[in-house]
C-alpha cells in the first residue's frame, strides 16, 4: 500500500543531499484557507485530527510554500544529546568562594581562559552562589561552564552592562539603549568579536553586531555560487579550491533595485511587489541576508550543505560563499541561575543591561537547564545560528524581552522554555514583549513552551520562515519595530498547537497578517488590544486549519515530527 513516511522521507533527503534538489517538487500554488483534513496517505489510514498541510508537507518537505522545513534546526542538527566535554578545571582552583559576597568574576574568566587554552573541556562550578561583578565570557570554543543545576549554583551579578562596559547607544540614532536588545552578563562570543563590540561601544562607533564585523566589510569572498532552488542542498560553485568540508562558510545573497530578494522572502506575487521597500531603511542596512552553514562535502565544484538552502538563489542577487569572523563553537553554559540585583524595569529601550545570557557569532553552540532572575532581556541570540536553547526559564521581576532574537540569528532552537509570571506589577512606561524574532532571521524554532506572559514577538525586519509549535501563552504582550524596519512577517511562519489563555488573537492567529504562512491547531480567539493590519495587499495565500482544537491536532508538535521523518 506504498512507502512508510519515514522510508518515504528518508528516501527524499538521499534524493536531495545526492542530487542537490529537493526530493519532490510540489505545486505552489495556495490552497484556500480552510479546515480541510487528511483522509489517507502511505500505508494506513490518518485520523480526522490531522490537517491537510502535513499531509502535503510530507510529500515537499523542502519546498512547502507555507511551512519551513525545520527539521535539523538547532546544535549539530538538533541533536537530542548536547556534547559532553571532559572536566579541566574547577573554578575553585581559580579563586572563586561560593560566599555570596567576594566578587567571582575574575577567577571564573580565568578557569575559561584555562580551558581554551587546554583545547576546550568543561569548567565545573559547585553548588553555592557566587557574586560576580564583571561579565562572564565564555569566549573560546569547546569549552562548557557547567554548574551543579538551576537550582544549586547560583551567579549573582552585582552590575549592569552600562556599568561595566559603558552607554549603548543605537546606530539608527535616539536615545536608545543598545542594551535592550544586545549584550549578557554571561556572554558567549568568540574573543575577537566581543572585543571589537566593546571597543567599538566605548569609542561610540555602533556597531554592526553581526558576522562580517562591526561595519559589515570585514569579510572576503571566497567562490561565486551558480542559480538554485530553495531546499537544495548541493549548490554549485566556480572555485571550490578553498572550501572543505566541516569549514563554516556564509552564503550571502544581495538585493537588487526592485527589491526582488525581499519580495522572495515574502512568498512574491502581487502584495510584496506592490509594497514600498525603498523607505525602510532599517531593514535595507540589513541586507546582504548572511546565512551561515557547515559544508559536509566537496566534489569537484559541487558543494553539499549539512542544511537545505533557505531561499532561491538567483544571480540577480550576486550569490557567493565568503569568509567571516572567526566563530564560536562547541561551547555551551550548564546547569546554573544567572541572577541580577533586583532593580526597577527601566522604560522602554532605555535598559540599563541586567541582561541574560546572549550568544553571539555562535554555531553549533548551547545553553542547558539555566534560569535568569530579575533580568532586563533574558536569553539572546544575536547573529547566532544552530544553537539550541534548552530547559530555560525567565523568572524575577519582569523582563522587556525574556526570548530575543536578530540580526540575521538561523536555525536555532529553543524548545523547552519557560517564561514565568513577574513577581510585581510592571512599572509605568516600560514593555514586555515575549519570544522575539526580528531582522531577517529565519528558521528559528520555538517549542514546548509554557509563557505565562509576553506575546509572539514578531518585531518587524522580515523575519521569514519561523515556527512556533506546541506553547500555552497567556497572550499579554506586544510587539514593537520601527516602521523603517518594513514588515511584520515573511513567508513561511507557522504556528502549530497553540493554547492561548486569555482568548486573544495578535500575533497568535497569523492567517489574516502573515503571506504564505499557516495557523493550524489554535485555540478560538478574538481581537483586542495591539491589532495589525497585513502588510501586503492582496491574496496572503495563508492556511488556517483545526481552529479551536489545539488538543486535537496531530502531530502535537510540528519540530518534533519534521525532526523523527
Amino acid at each position: 500500500m506504498g512507502m512508510t513516511r519515514r522510508a518515504l522521507l528518508g528516501s527524499a533527503i538521499a534524493t536531495a543531499v545526492g542530487a542537490g534538489t529537493a526530493a519532490a517538487i510540489g505545486s505552489n500554488s495556495a490552497a484556500a484557507t480552510g479546515s480541510g483534513t487528511a483522509s489517507a496517505v502511505g500505508s494506513g489510514a490518518e485520523a480526522a485530527d490531522t490537517p491537510l498541510l502535513w499531509r502535503e508537507f510530507r510529500r515537499t518537505p523542502f519546498t512547502h510554500p507555507q511551512i519551513p522545513y525545520i527539521g535539523r534546526a538547532g546544535c549539530h542538527g538538533g541533536a537530542v544529546h548536547l556534547p559532553r566535554r571532559p572536566a579541566v578545571a574547577d573554578v575553585r582552583d581559580f579563586g572563586a568562594v561560593a560566599d555570596g559576597t567576594a566578587d567571582s568574576a575574575p577567577a571564573i574568566n580565568r578557569a575559561i581562559a584555562a580551558a581554551g587554552r587546554a583545547g576546550g573541556g568543561t569548567v565545573t562550578i559547585p553548588p553555592g552562589t557566587f557574586r560576580i561583578d564583571d561579565v562572564i565570557r565564555l569566549d573560546r570554543s569547546n569549552v562548557i561552564l557547567k554548574g551543579a543545576g538551576s537550582g544549586r549554583t547560583t551567579l549573582y551579578a552585582t552590575k549592569n552592562l552600562t556599568e561595566l562596559i559603558g552607554v549603548y547607544g543605537s546606530r539608527y540614532g535616539g536615545d536608545k539603549s543598545g542594551w535592550s536588545w544586545a549584550g549578557g552578563l554571561i556572554w558567549l562570543a568568540p574573543k575577537a568579536r566581543w572585543a571589537s563590540l566593546v571597543a567599538a561601544i566605548r569609542a561610540k562607533a555602533w556597531p554592526f553586531e553581526g558576522w562580517t564585523g562591526n561595519r559589515r566589510d570585514e569579510w572576503r569572498p571566497l567562490t561565486a555560487v551558480a542559480p538554485a532552488r530553495r531546499g537544495s542542498w548541493t549548490i554549485t560553485v566556480s572555485d571550490a579550491s578553498s572550501l572543505r568540508p566541516g569549514a563554516l562558510v556564509l552564503l550571502r545573497l544581495a538585493d537588487d533595485a526592485d527589491h526582488t530578494l525581499l519580495q522572495h522572502m515574502c512568498g512574491g506575487g502581487p502584495g510584496p511587489e506592490a509594497y514600498s521597500w525603498d523607505d525602510k531603511t532599517k531593514l535595507t542596512s540589513y541586507v546582504p541576508y548572511e546565512w551561515p552553514v557547515r559544508i559536509a562535502r566537496v566534489r569537484g565544484r559541487k558543494v553539499t550543505l549539512e542544511r537545505p538552502l533557505p531561499l532561491d538563489v538567483r544571480p540577480e542577487w550576486t550569490p557567493q560563499l565568503s569568509a567571516h569572523v572567526e566563530e564560536l563553537t562547541g561551547s555551551g553554559v550548564e546547569g546554573l541561575t544567572l541572577e541580577s540585583v533586583e532593580t526597577p524595569q527601566q522604560p522602554h529601550l532605555l535598559d540599563k543591561g541586567h541582561n541574560g545570557v546572549v550568544l553571539q557569532c555562535a554555531y553549533d553552540c548551547w545553553v542547558d537547564d539555566v534560569t535568569v532572575r530579575h533580568v532586563d532581556n533574558g536569553f539572546g541570540l544575536v547573529s547566532a545560528s544552530a544553537c539550541t536553547l534548552r530547559r530555560t526559564r525567565v523568572t524575577g521581576r519582569g523582563s522587556h524581552h525574556p526570548y530575543f532574537c536578530r540580526e540575521g540569528s538561523h536555525d536555532n532552537l529553543i524548545e523547552d522554555f519557560t517564561i514565568e509570571e513577574r513577581t510585581g506589577p510592571a512599572p509605568s512606561n516600560t514593555q514586555l514583549h515575549g519570544i522575539n524574532v526580528e531582522g531577517l532571521s529565519s528558521y528559528n524554532v520555538w517549542s514546548r513552551g509554557d509563557m505565562r506572559m509576553g506575546t509572539f514577538d514578531s518585531h518587524r525586519g522580515l523575519p521569514f520562515a519561523n515556527v512556533r509549535t506546541d506553547i500555552t501563552v497567556n497572550n499579554n504582550g506586544r510587539h514593537g519595530g520601527d516602521a523603517s524596519a518594513g514588515p511584520l512577517f515573511g513567508a513561511r511562519f507557522t504556528h502549530w498547537n497553540i493554547r492561548v489563555t486569555n482568548a486573544r488573537a495578535g500575533l497568535v492567529r497569523i492567517d489574516g497578517v502573515a503571506p504564505y504562512s499557516a495557523t493550524v491547531g489554535i485555540d478560538e480567539v478574538r481581537e483586542f488590544d495591539q491589532i495589525d493590519v497585513p502588510d501586503f495587499t492582496g491574496d496572503l495565500h495563508t492556511r488556517l486549519e483545526l481552529y479551536g482544537s489545539p488538543h486535537a491536532v496531530r502531530p502535537r508538535n510540528l519540530h518534533a515530527a519534521q525532526r523523527a521523518l
